[in-house]
């Protein structure tokens, strides 16, 4: 097959001409903020609030959206263009001469001004900017091209597990999502009702497929929902999706990071569970904007402030890490909150275009890495195409990821992040090239299966080995002699029970099928379930 490679180019437009600057004007209050809190139905919807609850996330005032009367001030103000808001910093993006920025200060709502050219601010503790565009029932799988990206890191053993992404939402925040919703690569992702929605912050509509000047979206995609039969399975092909475009592909401008921080707002008002991000911010058109390496600290740009916020709401982020090599890692991927995912290539070497970790980053980055050197996509012409970025690797990890914390439901963002990052080829001796590694998510699913947060160490009862062939031994804990185990299907019918004792402490589960079971262990001191693995 012919083999076609993504160029990513930036455009470099005169953009800001006419003395154009563009600003976050923060503001000091929000409207009806106890009231709201305390009827977070109000401003959320049911499924990001029982998500909240579920990991214990607090509903704040950061739910709570911006002050509309504010905004509509602002927007009457001489020579102003707003054009993104957050409800997490209480801000709102402008574009206008310095000024007629400036006196919005004058406005007795606005706390403080800052430009995104920093060198128009008096307080230099706060400086944003941006891009290094687009960084780049039980199924038996036939994964054609697309095997070796998921093979990579047993992906394909949880979907053989059944663990395909169900009940798991993720957000792509990306360019364009040009024909996803017409070719026949995503009718399986469309005729189950996984694709939940789609906006356009940019261009502020919903049509997010047609007049789209960029595919990138459509690639990224496909890694993860794209589905040929016997030609190509993406790694997540039972999640379900909102499709977010936050990318302005015709230039580079500071807004873009304001649309990204808007969009990853919606996802968790909307209860996503992942956002999968691949671009990366640190150029722009012109220079006065353009990030430092040192700026890449994990808490300097907005967007990355933003996706520090968001993991703090229970969301997690995977994040492409960049295509930009030695220069190093760029936005949000600097965050020690994001899982940002460097390239290899079909045999597990790095690539040089992936970005690297520096200096300059407090936690090891890249996290880890997957396959983003000639990766299988499809197009938005429904063809089997290759292509080279981080763009490719993030999205494959992240459906991987997506099926993993549907095993593991219980997990929090962080120990879903952890168990991957555990899991790795080099955990234990980390590089700035592939990070940890590359994981494996069949290991970082026994290990979450067998670890039981919460329970006494003293009052523990312990199956193993997990996954099991034949022989399943208990350990008692000292305060007691016997335990009853009892085995159940994964639709819950009782398969079988046994007692054990200090004494006679194996199972022989030679008999058993190949699959996922759940033993329930009752001693007098604690009961608890674990599932099982039968080889």
């Amino acid at each position: 097959m012919k083999s076609i490679y993504l160029v990513l180019l930036v455009c470099f437009v005169p953009f800001f001409s006419g003395a154009q600057e563009d600003a976050w004007v923060f503001l000091t209050d929000k409207e009806n903020v106890a009231a709201s809190i305390a009827n977070p139905s109000t401003i959320l919807t049911q499924k990001s609030i029982d998500r909240k609850n579920k990991h214990g996330v607090l509903i704040d005032s950061r739910d709570v959206p911006v002050n509309e009367n504010y905004i509509t001030q602002i927007k009457s103000a001489t020579g102003i263009s707003v054009l993104a808001k957050s409800k997490w910093f209480n801000a709102v993006h402008v574009r206008g001469n310095q000024a007629d920025i400036e006196a919005l200060g004058n406005l007795s709502f606005v706390s403080n001004i800052d430009f995104a050219n920093d060198n128009l601010n008096s307080d230099k503790s706060f400086k944003s900017k941006t891009i290094n565009k687009l960084e780049g029932a039980l199924t038996n799988f036939n994964y054609g091209n697309a095997a070796n990206q998921i093979e990579m890191f047993n992906g394909n053993e949880l979907h053989m597990l059944n663990y395909t992404a169900s009940g798991i939402t993720i957000a792509v925040l990306d360019s364009g999502f040009p024909n996803v919703n017409t070719i026949a690569a995503f009718q399986r992702m469309r005729d189950d009702g996984h694709l939940l929605g789609a906006y356009d912050f940019v261009n502020r509509d919903s049509d997010v497929y047609t007049g789209i000047t960029s595919s990138h979206g459509t690639l990224v995609l496909s890694d993860m929902a794209g589905y040929i039969e016997n030609q190509f399975v993406g790694t997540a092909p039972d999640a379900s999706y909102y499709l977010f475009i936050t990318e302005d592909a015709a230039s580079e401008t500071p807004v873009e990071e304001s649309y990204w921080v808007e969009a990853a707002e919606r996802a968790d008002s909307l209860g996503v569970d992942i956002i999968n991000t691949s671009l990366g911010y640190s150029d722009f058109d012109g220079t006065k904007y353009d990030y430092e390496q040192s700026d890449m600290n994990g808490n300097t740009t907005f967007i990355t402030r933003g996706a520090n916020i968001a993991f703090e709401k229970g969301l997690l982020l995977v994040t492409s890490a960049g295509n930009s090599g030695s220069w190093g890692v760029t936005a949000p991927a600097d965050s020690p909150n994001v899982l940002s995912i460097g390239a290899v290539d079909a045999s597990g070497d790095y690539v040089d275009f992936s970005s690297v970790g520096t200096m300059y980053q407090s936690v090891q980055k890249p996290d880890v890495v997957a396959q983003g050197g000639l990766s299988y996509v499809i197009t938005e012409n429904n063809n089997i195409a290759r292509a080279n970025g981080t763009s490719f690797s993030a999205p494959i990890l992240a459906g991987g990821i997506a099926c993993l914390w549907q095993a593991l439901p219980n997990k929090t963002n962080a120990e879903i992040m952890q168990l991957v990052k555990e899991s790795a080829s080099q955990y234990s001796a980390p590089d700035n090239f592939l990070g940890h590694g590359i994981p494996d998510l069949q290991l970082a699913l026994n290990t979450g299966l067998i670890t039981n947060p919460g329970q006494r160490a003293d009052f523990d009862v312990k199956l193993f080995p997990n996954p099991v062939n034949d022989l399943l031994y208990v350990s008692l804990n000292s305060e007691d002699d016997t335990a009853t185990v009892r085995f159940y299907n994964i639709l819950g019918k009782k398969i079988n029970s046994f007692l054990v004792s200090t004494e006679h402490n194996e199972i022989d589960m030679s008999s058993f099928s190949s699959g996922i079971y759940l033993a329930r262990i009752d001693t007098e001191n604690i009961s608890k379930t674990i599932k099982i693995i039968k080889q």
